[in-house]
């Protein structure tokens, strides 16, 4: 089985240095299963390829087992030639030092987003491309599949259940190489060991910082983990308990904060109506609320009739539980409770559920994610979705003065990752716009001061 890695950043060969392979010299590695052997096609300053192959040994691997599934089963296989666990075995022994985002020599380049490009000329995926896609593209990749035929003479004999798979993104190497770890034994479904409770620690370990939030979460641990359900369950709740869990305690308080801090001028509910009056003047009839905390805005877009498809996402299951008491989904007569819709999701991985929408509302979300992440952000709703109007609102940091019981310095919320002014809301607002094709609009929310400005800051992008 192979996979080429290559990349375009300048100089290209500094991949040897996050690799630590060196392009000069080809290098084999002994493993359980056979030998891994890496070696570069091409490197230059403007291109450089790695190649990962690695050569399975199903002789040697099978000896000494049984044949429960016949005496041919374990020697006639597809797994010498099929990115499998065996190759996701190879990356992370081969490739460690990179897998861990760890490179002396390049230690800033490893913590870079970097173009990267994979092919794996053979893989197989039990649901076909369109889960191939749906477990790659929410993640920022660019995705080619081709489906192979089964023999390349006899056409008549139909396509073969293998895909040849491109990759594109723009990411630190760690990432990719984790994300590639988890997901290639997770699409074959066909672990070559034993699964036993470490492999349990072993997906949340490198899965940590991206599954949980993942649209097809349960469907990656099921084939990571051989559909063992148990096991299953027991990462499913180490991931909560690690990622969504933290998310939805610091979800819990985070409208009681705020409103407790800003109820002496009303300001949510004036950020609300602000955001009603808007799309209603704009003559928005399907509305996305990214972060939609506990439904204050849909509860308000709901009793207008004006307003025929909704959809809330928010990453916090308790929230949305609160969200759906709060609309009171449950008692809803059937023609209105078939416009709103409230889903669990990630604001920062592409979403099938977030696109086709008029307009989309972000209300006092963006300073919960880390900066470090808001380019993800902007490439899930500008890029992704790209619905005709985007609002996003947010705190005037300026304004924080006027807040007697706020103490100097201080965040609104301890969950505020920033608060910006109005000119860093204002140049971040139209590098986006810029780079997506909208133009933007600014907006004050609340008693404006003439030196501080008002204490919400709207943005209004359109296309």
């Amino acid at each position: 089985m192979l996979m080429k890695l290559s990349t375009t950043h300048r100089p290209a060969t500094d991949i040897g240095y996050l690799l630590s392979k060196s392009p000069e010299r080809p290098q084999s590695k002994s493993l359980s299963f056979g030998t891994a052997h890496v070696f570069y096609p091409e490197a230059s300053e403007e291109c450089c390829s790695v190649v990962l192959l690695v050569d399975v040994d199903p002789v040697a691997l099978v000896r000494g087992r049984g044949d429960a599934d016949g005496p041919l089963a374990q020697y006639v296989n597809d797994r010498p030639y099929v990115a499998s666990s065996f190759l996701a075995v190879a990356i992370a022994q081969v490739f460690s030092s990179a897998m861990g985002g760890r490179s002396k020599a390049r230690a800033e380049l490893a913590e870079q987003a970097i173009p990267l490009q994979v092919e794996l000329p053979v893989i197989r995926c039990r649901g076909g491309e369109a889960q191939i896609r749906r477990c790659f593209e929410p993640l920022g990749f660019g995705v080619e599949i081709d489906r192979l035929p089964l023999d390349p003479q006899f056409p008549d004999w139909g396509d073969s259940p293998y895909y040849s798979l491109r990759l594109s993104c723009t990411a630190r190497l760690a990432d990719l190489l984790t994300q590639l770890y988890v997901l290639l034994p997770a699409m074959d479904g066909d672990k070559h060991y034993y699964i036993g409770a470490d492999e349990v620690q072993k997906v949340v370990d490198k899965g940590g910082s991206w599954l949980s939030a993942h649209p097809e979460r349960d469907w990656i641990l099921a084939g990571y983990l051989k559909r063992k359900h148990s096991l299953v369950a027991e990462a499913l709740g180490k991931l909560l308990n690690s990622d969504e869990h933290t998310v939805e305690q610091e979800a819990e308080s985070k409208d009681g904060e705020e409103i407790s801090l800003e109820r002496k001028i009303s300001l949510n509910e004036r950020r609300m109506q602000s955001v009603e009056s808007l799309l209603v003047r704009l003559g928005v009839r399907s509305v996305l609320d990214v972060g939609c905390g506990e439904g204050r805005l849909l509860s308000r877009l709901l009793d207008n009739k004006q307003f025929d498809r909704m959809l809330g996402i928010e990453v916090s299951s308790i929230t949305l539980e609160r969200a759906a008491e709060r609309l009171k989904l449950d008692r809803l007569p059937p023609l209105k409770r078939a416009r709103i819709d409230l889903q669990q999701g990630s604001l920062t991985y592409r979403d099938a559920r977030m696109e086709g929408f008029h307009a989309a509302c972000a209300i006092e979300v963006i300073e919960h994610i880390d900066a470090s992440r808001l380019p993800a952000f902007e490439r899930t709703l500008f890029e992704f979705a790209r619905p005709a109007v985007v609002v996003i609102t947010t705190p005037n940091i300026e304004y924080n003065s006027k807040f007697e019981s706020l103490p100097t310095g201080r965040l609104r919320h301890r969950d505020h990752r920033f608060e910006w002014t109005r000119a860093e809301f204002a140049e971040w607002a139209q590098a986006v716009a810029q780079r997506h094709g909208y133009s933007v609009e600014f907006h004050p929310i609340g008693e404006l001061d003439p030196e501080l400005g008002a204490p919400t800051q709207m943005g209004v992008f359109s296309r």
